[in-house]
């Protein structure tokens, strides 16, 4: 039987879904490879659970992601969380559960913060229009 674990990240609007199997290491996001995702600075955020976890862990699995909604960094974060929570079901380590709460603890759990809605009478959620009785 072959294992497969299934895995998701949400962060703001944007939602990934990741796919962990065994393999020869290729991790592909959107069907694009991980070495020419762009821009440099998602890369970065994406790789992130990859170092953590380490390379003996890596090296034996294919991991694809889809993701979707939001603008680049929120769906680079989403990513990340996905490949973390995967990585965490697929190995069932305690230790690499605490190596990932140590370096950032929204890798696991995500991070609930959402845009404000924007209010009547301004421009942006707190902004209000400024009056002048002079």
């Amino acid at each position: 039987m072959v294992k497969v674990v299934l895995s998701s990240g949400k962060r703001k609007t944007a939602i990934a879904r990741a796919t962990i199997r065994d393999g020869k290491g290729k991790i592909r996001i959107n069907k694009k490879p991980l070495e020419i995702y762009e821009p440099e600075f998602a890369k970065l955020i994406i790789m992130e659970p990859l170092i953590i976890a380490g390379e003996k862990v890596i090296e034996k699995l294919d991991i694809k992601v889809f993701v979707e909604g939001g603008g680049f960094v929120g769906q680079s974060e989403a990513v990340r969380i996905a490949i973390a929570r995967g990585l965490y079901k697929w190995t069932n380590s305690e230790k690499i559960r605490k190596k990932f709460i140590q370096y950032d603890r929204t890798l696991l759990s995500g991070d609930s913060r959402r845009t404000e809605p924007k209010k009547f009478g301004g421009r942006s959620a707190r902004a209000k229009r400024q009056k002048s009785y002079r």
